[in-house]
């Protein structure tokens, strides 16, 4: 397991390839071998990324150079740096003997637990790379941050005294008040029912409207007619009067193309009444839309009639 196996035509693997973690650049150890030269960190980054299999590492000879690195160190040796060394090469110690394990069929639960704590090994390199990762980072932001100091002083007095002074203009008898009318029953809410029902609008009297302007005017656009009207029911039933206009054969229509402006003309007569009868007021408004808009003449003169035939 000492022994290294270096492939030919390759070029031991440097400290160059990759940098070293922030966290790693201070007076480290480095390993020297055949087949790479650089930081010990950087050895764990180089297998971690299946850039150097770890069965060609002698770890043994690694072991004997730090040992001797931090005898050379004497009594100002890390106990930081020598417990980081000891969880590595730990890891790929176990990583380099689950690696040398036979790679067949695998029928023996020995094995088969050797081979799955082989790959928990590997996670545990893996997560180590993340620690020294955010570790680095957590060291080049501590040093950034390190540059900057906070405002120590208090406030001065030129703008102390720019501060109001609080004042609570309220006694007992206000938080008494308050309290009370917090503390009163609300009255249920009442949902409104006027919204359900729109406005009755009458088809005859929104016609007699038009008929009033049409004479006067004579010509004029639907839109024109429909300005002033409140709400949208309203606007339907000038256009049902119109409609009811042109059927006596009191308007005309002109419309120069299909969905373009409609002009309303007036064709008749400018004297006398002119009746807009509409089945939806008689069936909304009954007999009182009947006897409040309806000429005396047509209606009556049944019941006559009839009295007569009688």
């Amino acid at each position: 397991m000492t022994d290294h196996v270096s492939v030919p035509g390759d070029e031991p693997a440097r400290a160059e390839e990759e940098p070293a973690p922030a966290i790693g650049r201070r007076n480290t150890f480095t390993v020297r071998l055949e087949n790479f030269e650089g930081p010990f960190d950087l050895l764990l980054g180089l297998i971690s990324k299946h850039k150097l299999d770890v069965t060609e590492v002698a770890l043994s000879v690694v072991t004997d150079e730090f040992i001797a690195y931090i005898r050379a160190k004497g009594p100002e040796w890390d106990l930081d740096q020598t417990t980081e060394f000891l969880l590595v090469a730990s890891t790929l110690l176990d990583l380099k003997a689950a690696r040398l394990l036979p790679q067949g069929e695998v029928e023996d639960e020995e094995d088969l637990a050797l081979l799955e704590a082989r790959d928990l090994l590997f996670a545990r390199l893996l997560q180590y790379r993340a620690y020294k990762q955010v570790g680095g980072l957590l060291a080049e932001r501590m040093t950034r941050e390190a540059r900057r100091f906070p405002r120590a002083v208090g406030l001065e007095d030129r703008f102390a005294k720019l501060l109001p002074e609080v004042l609570i203009g309220l006694g007992v008898d206000d938080f008494a008040r308050l309290a009370a009318r917090a503390m009163r029953p609300r009255p249920e809410p009442v949902v409104s029912l006027t919204h359900i029902h729109a406005p009755r609008v009458s088809v005859r009297e929104q016609g007699a409207i038009l008929v009033e302007r049409l004479r006067r005017i004579r010509s004029t656009t639907f839109r024109a007619l429909v300005a002033d009207s409140p709400n949208v029911v309203t606007t339907i039933a000038r256009f049902l009067a119109l409609l009811e206009l042109f059927r006596e054969g009191a308007v005309t229509f002109e419309q120069a193309e299909a969905l373009a402006e409609l002009t309303v003309r007036w064709a008749g007569s400018d004297e006398g009444a002119v009746t807009v009868s509409d089945e939806f007021d008689e069936q909304d408004g009954g007999g009182e839309q009947d006897g409040g808009g309806q000429e005396p003449g047509d209606e009556q003169a049944e019941p006559d009639s009839t009295g007569d035939s009688t």
